[in-house]
């Protein structure tokens, strides 16, 4: 059992593998990006530069892209990997590639995600491989499939085509016995890739958790969902294997529900998702014989809530229905700390072209500009670690 409260404070071990100089690239950076007028300027010059063709790929991979991105390519993760493992923190190799929308496209991103699941099946530092349904299939087709709206024979075959993609990843990932993660995505095409999730877990996780869904708990819905699924699992005989999450487009998710005249799927307020998130965790814990689960988060209450279960539950703190994961580039005192104490850990960590990953670094940026933001809570922690080193 390990010790509890854990010191998620700890930036000696938070920071333990970053020179000083990296260090003060690191407070640079996050000072920037907690300033909303800096960070807006910065991500609407980035746009705008890129639009124009003007040479700034140099500067965006030798800036955030590095301090969020493992690389352009798997081999170019490399290094990142060894660092992570050197803390006894598995990498999550996430191709960050999004917007398109040609069929050839998407079957090119299909093959690089098969591509990073037998990356993954090689190397035990990779415990997890992930992907996006939307990165593979057009958004109108998920959209009228989630709505359950009448196709027409093109779009049923445009279906069909998401549905053998998804299932070529997945066959992939059983065949060689290597987790996989279904990302979540917006309200408005998620029922389609929740029904894709089921039928992939309904295949492949009749042995083991192999097929991972994705709930986010800040939808006022999620938690009954949950607990839906699991039943429904149980009933079906397949192990269900989650990764809880808060969540990614509050904003977006409330602007449209304004906009088109319909509840908001978001909870009002951040006590509410709190609270189902750690429901979420406690009633994964209570089940875990029959299931797995990883619990997403960077919230230091979540993850002191779910140690001090696992301690009470006597559940060990290496066992493998129970991981933790945090974002390439964030949390690190809680990843590096957890870590140091033996539970499981991974980051995902994103990886392609500087280019094509910019959509992903700017709703980094702006997801996190806000006072109550993770990068204040960075900033907070990599002062620290400055101060106590003295530089």
């Amino acid at each position: 059992m390990s010790d509890f409260p854990l010191d998620l404070q700890d930036t000696a071990v938070a920071f333990a593998d970053r020179s000083d100089s990296e260090l003060k690239e690191k407070y640079r950076l996050f000072k920037a990006l907690n300033s909303p007028i800096l960070n807006s300027i910065g991500t609407g010059l980035t746009q705008m530069a890129l639009s124009l063709g003007l040479p700034v790929e140099g500067l965006i991979k030798r800036t955030i892209y590095s301090q969020f991105c493992g690389g352009e390519t798997i081999e170019e993760c490399e290094p990142t990997v060894q660092r992570l493992a050197a803390a006894r923190i598995g990498s999550i190799l996430d191709y960050s590639i999004e917007g398109k929308s040609g069929e050839e496209d998407f079957d090119r991103t299909r093959d690089e995600i098969i591509r990073t699941v037998r990356r993954a099946a090689d190397d035990d530092r990779v415990p997890f491989a992930v992907f996006k349904v939307s990165g593979i299939a057009p958004l109108g087709t998920l959209e009228k499939m989630s709505a359950k709206k009448k196709l027409d024979a093109k779009a049923q075959a445009k279906c069909e085509r998401i549905h053998n993609r998804v299932s070529e990843i997945c066959r992939a990932a059983y065949d060689l016995g290597q987790p996989i993660f279904i990302d979540a995505e917006e309200t408005w095409i998620q029922d389609a890739i929740d029904r894709l999730a089921t039928k992939m877990m309904e295949e492949f996780n009749r042995e083991a958790p192999i097929v991972y869904n994705t709930v986010q708990l800040y939808r006022s819905d999620r938690l009954n969902y949950l607990k839906n699924a699991r039943r429904q699992a149980q009933l079906d005989g397949y192990f269900y294997a989650v990764k809880l999450v808060r969540g990614a487009y509050m904003e977006k998710e409330r602007e449209r529900a304004a906009e088109q005249g319909y509840p908001s799927p978001i909870h009002e307020d951040k006590g509410a998702v709190d609270a189902d998130f750690n429901a979420a965790l406690e009633y994964c814990l209570k089940h875990v014989g029959d299931m797995a689960f990883v619990a997403a988060t960077h919230n230091e209450d979540s993850v002191q809530k779910l140690v001090a279960m696992m301690n009470e539950a006597g559940i060990g703190a290496d066992n493998p229905t129970v991981c933790f994961s945090q974002l390439y580039g964030m949390g690190d005192t809680i990843s590096y700390v957890l870590a140091n104490k033996g539970f499981n850990v991974s980051k995902y960590v994103p990886y392609g072209p500087v280019t094509e990953a910019v959509p992903y670094l700017i709703r980094r940026a702006e997801e996190n500009s806000s006072a109550a933001g993770h990068m204040s809570r960075e900033l907070e922690m990599i002062a620290r670690e400055i101060k106590r080193r003295g530089i």
